[in-house]
């Protein structure tokens, strides 16, 4: 697809990246020289200088043929504007970047409507539903959700001692009274899609698939599992901190927010009365001490510094917290921290950049099996989709273990009105069934892009 990016800041980078990756033709709208230089010398996309809200800028980008125009500047207002005017000019697909509370409430959906997006992203919001999911889950490295939530995969790393080492997998569900289904296995820099007779090994990262209730029945059988976080500090009043607390204290937990800008505090405070607000440095141990860090159950940094935040989850993690998450953009910076033991990290670029792959992949089969969620698993290393079932006769009403499938390809679960399945070979995909698939062989668009 031809696509415009308008804002070559830090997310607007990475959403361009991973569309290029993709193989889509990109163009880059900036007003800063530097940042378009800086593009053009890793990636081979054309750039215009300018302000992409100006009809004459996206002219020149080439709107009258693109198909997808992303904005994703620093300011929500342009973004807004920007896709407006695209809208206008006849370019049929905008999406926007949103990151105020006040345009994330109930009004937005008027105003979305009233401006013709065809999709809002916020990658604070992004952020921090995937936190809420691995506090309410903090056995998880990662927690992703497909179906209306009947239906969830975690990645966890194995230790040493664990009772899924040296048992193969077709053993497993039998030995754990549990419906679950390990479908795909990160062994040092290899990811693949384990066969019944896998046998696992200390150290591998896997991801489950199953239902939440059998998820929690699974982990405590195997003596992993780990109280939901009841008490959570959060050092850093961002945005991802207003959306996470807002969540955790609609479930009932503590939550307390450190930061050491008093207009930022005071403000939090209107937001957030339920939340105890803290108004000091929250880099210096002796106030996080201070301040009850032993006792709590979680810790989350959320400082604009990404060697902070890991800096003070070890911290945490020293201090026997039982769950530290760092926000971590920067991706060498994410792996190195993995390496040292920090399980948990949440990047808000690759959300948002997730959410636009996902979505340039629907809109290029606008006929097919859409692609209706995507997630990265594994380090990028296996991508986990869920398409939503059309009537097509190579796929439906044939049992599993009949269709060609690619290699390194796992049907890992059927989402069929209110129930969940965790497919054998024997069941069927339906028309209408929501179907999560496993990959590490490469990019797919549609449902049928599974067969051989």
């Amino acid at each position: 697809m031809n696509i415009i990016v308008v804002g070559c800041g830090k997310i607007g980078t990475t959403v361009l990246e991973s569309l290029v990756a993709e193989g889509h033709d990109v163009t880059a709208v900036d007003n800063r020289p530097a940042a378009l230089t800086d593009i053009t010398n890793i990636h081979d996309v054309m750039t215009v200088c300018g302000n992409g809200a100006d009809c004459e800028i996206l002219a020149e980008a080439g709107a009258a043929g693109a198909e997808l125009v992303v904005a994703a500047t620093g300011s929500d207002e342009v973004n807004m504007l920007c896709c407006h005017v695209a809208k206008k000019m006849g370019v049929p697909n905008t999406v926007a970047r949103i990151r105020k509370p006040e345009f994330n409430d109930s009004s937005w959906v008027r105003m979305k409507e009233l401006l013709d997006l065809s999709l809002a992203i916020n990658p604070d919001r992004l952020a921090a539903l995937e936190m809420y999911h691995i506090l309410r889950l903090p056995a998880a490295v990662k927690l992703e959700t497909f179906s209306s939530g009947n239906f969830e995969m975690i990645e966890i790393k194995l230790k040493e001692d664990s009772p899924f080492v040296g048992t193969p997998l077709y053993e497993l569900r039998g030995k754990f009274k549990a419906t679950f289904l390990i479908c795909v296995v990160q062994r040092g820099e290899e990811v693949f899609i384990p066969g019944g007779d896998f046998v696992l090994q200390g150290g591998d990262r896997i991801g489950i698939t199953a239902k939440h209730g059998e998820l929690q029945k699974l982990l405590r059988n195997i003596g992993t599992k780990q109280k939901q976080a009841r008490k959570v500090m959060i050092l850093g009043g961002s945005r991802t901190a207003y959306y996470l607390a807002k969540r955790l204290l609609a479930a009932g937990v503590e939550v307390k927010i450190i930061d050491k800008d008093r207009e930022t505090c005071e403000a939090l405070c209107e937001l957030l009365p339920d939340a105890s607000i803290i108004c000091g440095d929250g880099t210096q141990q002796e106030l996080l001490l201070e301040e009850g860090l032993q006792s709590m159950d979680a810790f989350v940094s959320l400082t604009g510094l990404d060697e902070q935040n890991i800096l003070l989850a070890f911290f945490a993690a020293a201090n026997r917290v039982q769950k530290v998450i760092p926000k971590v953009n920067r991706k060498e910076l994410g792996a190195l921290a993995e390496q040292l033991g920090l399980d948990s990290i949440v990047s808000p670029r690759s959300a948002i950049a997730d959410v636009l792959v996902q979505h340039a992949r629907a809109l290029e089969n606008s006929m097919g099996s859409n692609v209706e969620k995507l997630y990265r698993l594994m380090d990028d290393g296996a991508e986990a989709l869920e398409f939503n079932v059309k009537d097509d006769p190579r796929l439906v009403n044939i049992p599993l273990k009949s269709l060609q499938l690619k290699r390194q390809v796992l049907v890992a679960g059927i989402n069929r009105g209110r129930e969940a399945l965790i497919p054998t070979g024997d069941d069927v995909i339906l028309p209408g069934d929501k179907v999560v698939v496993i990959t590490v062989a490469g990019r797919l668009n549609d449902l049928s892009d599974i067969l051989k």
